[in-house]
């Protein structure tokens, strides 16, 4: 059934279709849409046999959630942002206990400064905690991406993460092609947990572990990880067979067909770039687009495949880490190690900057004419920069480097001078 639809309506629906038996969670931008429209449902009895716990934060939230997976309970939260990093160590705690809670990461920029608009610095930072991370390009892709995550999540006994753009996706209304509730449960069954705690068959869930098996333990959850890559594909043939549209999966390659330049990126900004790649393409430039769905576990080989032929690869990353630089590309320079393939970062729209296709046709004609830099700030202000950098030179005490931007742009009354 189609329906024009907010982001976090559309999710919020696919999480009720897939029968989750608790849900809690601690409202934060942007992602308190999503968690209302489920209290709501529950409230009203349209999202029945559940059970909707209002907590005293985000590390509750997911702490909740632990404690009714391990109980049998199909179990779902959301967060985004500082959110995420509050539950930290909870979110370490449900991959080690292999636990198979859903969660959605409204991605939001962390402070400080203060930001609430969107990047992916914050699902990034728990990139290696041992969850599945999966990146939506649509809202349509959202919802899809939700039912397959109950699935993939119980199958395994590991949580996953289903990540979706703030604000960006969230908020924006678009139509949404809505399942029937009988064609979910046909596709996502009863949930049978691969453990749970029984007083009739008392366990240990959490035992402490010494040096003499958690190397073992450790590389098990990798194992787990490992296996994710051919469990995913498998799960995203089975919903198109069902459901009759392509959705999940590790990788969406776009135009790849002769291309010498490949984009890679994750999220929404693929729908930019596709577009600015068709311009492109009618100007006769042999360019595609490569979309990663599975960060973690991260597709090598399928990268690997997918770039065989490309004489360079752009990664457009929403994150970098501090000190050394992308994320995103580092992963994909591992998974074409060996090769003579030119692989550049350029880090775009942090804190909700607008990347726009202007910005994207000029970067990616310049790294075709071996211009670019191997990691590149799209559309940074060095005025800006250098301006900070030469107030820090000369005084001592040259005040909070957000501050003093501020005043320099004159978002704030007074200047430094």
């Amino acid at each position: 059934m189609l329906e024009q639809c907010e982001g976090s309506h559309a999710v919020a629906l696919a999480v009720a279709m897939s029968r989750p038996e608790v849900i809690c969670a601690y409202p934060i931008s942007p992602q308190t849409h999503i968690v209302e429209g489920l209290g709501e449902m529950v409230k009203s009895g349209a999202l029945a046999d559940c059970e909707f716990i209002n907590v005293e934060s985000e590390f509750a939230a997911l702490s909740v959630a632990i404690g009714a997976s391990a109980a049998g309970a199909r179990a779902y939260t959301a967060t985004a942002s500082q959110g995420l990093l509050f539950m930290a160590e909870a979110v370490y705690n449900a991959s080690g206990l292999g636990l198979p809670i859903v969660m959605t990461v409204a991605n939001r920029a962390i402070g400080a400064p203060i930001n609430i608009w969107n990047d992916h610095t914050d699902s990034m930072s728990m990139r290696d905690a041992g969850w599945i991370q999966m990146f939506a390009e649509t809202n349509q892709e959202a919802l899809d991406l939700h039912i397959q995550a109950f699935r993939i999540a119980e199958e395994l006994s590991l949580p996953v993460m289903v990540c979706m753009d703030g604000f960006i996706l969230t908020h924006a209304y678009e139509r949404i092609d809505v399942p029937e509730q009988t064609q979910v449960d046909r596709y996502l069954p009863p949930y049978e947990p691969r453990q749970v705690l029984d007083p009739n068959a008392p366990v240990t869930i959490g035992a402490m572990v010494g040096p003499e098996a958690f190397t073992e333990v450790r590389y098990l959850a990798h194992a787990k990880q490992l296996q994710a890559l051919d469990l995913m594909p498998r799960i995203a043939g089975e919903f198109r067979q069902l459901f009759g549209r392509d959705s999940g999966g590790l990788i969406k390659p776009y135009r790849l067909e002769d291309a010498e330049t490949i984009v890679i990126a994750l999220g929404s900004v693929l729908g930019t770039i596709k577009d600015t790649v068709d311009e492109m393409r009618e100007e006769g430039i042999k360019i595609g687009v490569l979309g990663i769905t599975s960060f973690r576990p991260f597709p090598i080989s399928a990268i690997r495949d997918a770039t065989a032929t490309a004489k360079r690869i752009v990664v457009v990353e929403k994150c970098f880490a501090v000190g050394i630089g992308g994320i995103v590309s580092r992963d994909v320079r591992s998974a074409v190690r060996n090769r003579p393939q030119t692989v550049l970062s350029v880090v775009a729209g942090l804190g909700g900057r607008a990347i726009t296709k202007a910005s994207l046709h000029k970067m990616l004609l310049d790294a075709m004419a071996d211009k670019l830099e191997l990691l590149t700030f799209l559309d940074l202000d060095w005025g800006i920069v250098n301006r900070v950098l030469d107030r820090e030179k000369k005084q001592r005490r040259s005040g909070p480097v957000a501050e003093g931007i501020l005043r320099d742009i004159g978002t704030v009354a007074s200047r430094i001078s």
